[in-house]
Formats: structure tokens, sequence, C-alpha cells
């Protein structure tokens, strides 16, 4: 029988985060049906967008803070969870120097600490990209129209 603190711990899980991003992109993507739409939008929250927002020469990646690019950058990490990040896409270069960075140090560091340290970074970053893709959604929403 499963205890009430086991349930807590999995409602906690970076597995169970991913899927409420991945939820949370999917309603944004099928909620959206005319994305150009969000052109030029300005966000209400823009320092969030730039706080979690890689740094990148990819076009999705663009430091102009309208509702598009949030789009794109959302369903861009959405299909990097899903589908893994692709050898040729420039970030690829970038992970690998880190990892080549990592391996040097991995005898002299603590791999519980800095695994910990990672996933609390990965779960509180996936928590405000779904935060921003339902905050996406509904300002979508009230540009048309429709509301909540």
């Amino acid at each position: 029988m499963m205890q009430l603190s086991d349930s807590y711990n999995q409602k906690n899980s970076l597995f169970n985060a991913m899927n409420r991003f991945i939820g949370a992109v999917n309603n944004m993507d099928q909620t959206i049906m005319v994305p150009s739409l969000l052109r030029d939008v300005p966000l209400d929250d823009t320092e969030d967008v730039k706080a979690v927002r890689p740094t990148t020469d990819a076009p999705c990646f663009q430091q102009d803070g309208d509702m598009y690019s949030s789009y794109v950058l959302l369903k861009s990490i959405r299909n990097d969870i899903e589908w893994g990040v692709l050898q040729g896409d420039g970030r690829g270069k970038e992970k690998a120097a880190v990892l080549e960075v990592s391996r040097a140090d991995v005898e002299e560091e603590d791999l519980e600490k800095r695994f910990h340290f990672h996933l609390k970074g990965l779960h509180a970053v996936l928590s405000k990209l779904t935060r921003k893709a339902n905050t996406l959604t509904n300002r979508y929403k009230e540009e048309i129209g429709c509301g909540n």
C-alpha cells in the first residue's frame, strides 16, 4: 500500500514535472490555432523568459520577448525533452564542451551532490516553463477574446 509521503514524492518527481510541462505545452499548442497572431505581442513577464532562455544563435531563442518567441521556445524545449537534442544542433556543441569539463572533475567531486544540484535546478526550470506555457495560453485566449 502506498503511503501519503510516497504519493507526495511522486507528485514532485522529475518525471511528473516533465509530464506537467509537456501537457501544458500540448494544451498551449492545441489552444493557439494561429501562432502568427502572437508576433509583436509583448509579454507582461519578460524577465522570466530571459531567465530560462538559453543563449544560442538559433532563431527561436531571440531575446525580443514577444509571445511568439516564447511559443516557439516552449515547443522547442518540449521537442528536446520528447525526442532528445540532435547532435547537429548548435546547443550540442555547448553540451559537449560542458561534458568535457565535467569529465575532468568527476573524480574530484561528489557525484550525488552534483546530481541533486542539477535535479533541483531542472525541476525549478521545468516548473517555470510550465507556468510560462499556461500563462501564454491564457494570454492568447484574452487576446482573441475567449477568456477563461
